[in-house]
């Protein structure tokens, strides 16, 4: 009988202790597309990293002096998913949407960050993800409407086409 109890411990423990696991690393992001709504497709940020991971440094209206953004390129993450065209709707967690066009995609452009100077961001501070460009890079990263498809606390991103 002990061992039988020591067995259900040790099983339970495992199984609190991969739960605890997942939750950590629950979905971070979710890709659809207006065409097939019900079609999704979920990223951890173990899956985000998989992708490939991009870093630049930048100033941005939004924090003081330079910082170092760290994730997926947005042209490596869309290629990632056959996406080539279109328009992106990127939304907030508190359902804040953005249109992005996905010509803005390129190998030299906007990032979706998952770290900030080397730190993973709570949504206390923009993240969990926030979709930022190279600002300092190009006079025109330093526009209005860049700035304004900097959207942050990203969790979903549809594809309209």
């Amino acid at each position: 009988m002990k061992t039988i109890m020591k067995t259900l411990t040790l099983l339970l423990a495992t199984a609190v202790s991969t739960a605890a696991a997942d939750d950590a690393q629950g979905v971070i992001l979710t890709l659809s597309s207006t065409t097939q709504p019900d079609v999704m497709t979920e990223f951890t940020l173990v899956e985000l990293e998989a992708l490939g991971e991009g870093q630049f440094t930048t100033t941005t209206i939004w924090t003081t002096g330079p910082q170092t953004f760290s994730g997926i390129s947005l042209d490596v993450f869309l290629a990632s998913q056959g996406i080539e065209s279109g328009t992106i709707l990127a939304s907030a967690i508190n359902d804040y949407t953005v249109e992005i066009p996905v010509s803005d995609a390129t190998d030299d452009g906007p990032m979706i960050a998952y770290r900030l100077n080397g730190e993973e961001m709570s949504i206390r501070d923009k993240g969990p993800l926030w979709i930022v460009y190279p600002y300092d890079s190009k006079t025109d990263y330093q526009a209005e409407v860049i700035y304004s498809r900097s959207i942050w606390q990203l969790d979903r991103i549809t594809i309209a086409n």
